[in-house]
């Protein structure tokens, strides 16, 4: 499946985040020697372990939530953070990323879900923290783009509303002076839902049991 879906995006600005939470080393190798190099963790701790112990030219992606005290223990090494949600967790990559001397990109997460548990911003608070670092910008942040996660439902019409709303936050957002050309990325689509999510525009899927099985 891993090279039917590398041959679906590979003609659309679409990148392959491949979601390695739970997998084994082994099972990640398999995909890493078919070529594959971004790969996506929930977990602080379990992309500490894996980072650790598997090639240095893998980019790491942390997708999950992640709360402020456990930035400092992926700071000198995470490719990207998906999923901020808060000033504070902004600032304190921001600081971590200053203590190693790096540049950490960050996507804005927004609440597009009608469902409780989800995590993420509406779009006043967003606009507000781009204001803000826009008037004290971040040295060790850049600010890249803006993610997303659909209801988890087979209601298709759902989940193609909530990834316009997403798209329709970032297009207005990128005719604002709050963001540069660097502001481009659009992650949203998962095992389920990808090919809805390409279709609404996103630039990154983060697809796990499809490619791992």
């Amino acid at each position: 499946m891993y090279k039917q879906i590398i041959e679906e995006i590979k003609d659309q600005n679409v990148r392959l985040v491949a979601v390695s939470k739970t997998r084994s080393i082994e099972e990640i190798l398999r995909i890493y020697e078919k070529g594959q190099r971004i790969f996506g963790e929930n977990r602080v701790q379990e992309l500490v372990d894996k980072h650790a112990k598997m090639p240095a030219d893998i980019q790491w992606h942390l997708i999950g939530h992640l709360q402020s005290k456990k930035v400092k223990h992926i700071a000198a090494f995470v490719e990207m953070i998906h999923s901020v949600d808060s000033d504070k967790l902004l600032q304190e990559i921001n600081t971590q990323a200053a203590k190693k001397d790096r540049t950490i990109k960050v996507l804005l997460q927004c609440k597009i879900a009608q469902e409780e548990a989800k995590y993420g911003l509406d779009e006043q608070s967003l606009v507000d923290i781009l204001k803000s670092t826009k008037l004290t910008p971040l040295g060790n942040v850049q600010i890249v783009g803006l993610m997303g996660m659909a209801t988890f439902t087979n209601d298709e019409s759902i989940v193609c509303k909530e990834f316009k709303k997403l798209k329709g936050i970032f297009d207005r957002i990128v005719k604002t002076d709050l963001v540069d050309e660097s502001f481009k990325e659009i992650s949203m689509g998962m095992s389920g839902d990808y090919k809805l999510a390409i279709k609404e525009g996103s630039t990154m899927i983060r697809v796990g049991s499809l490619i791992f099985g």
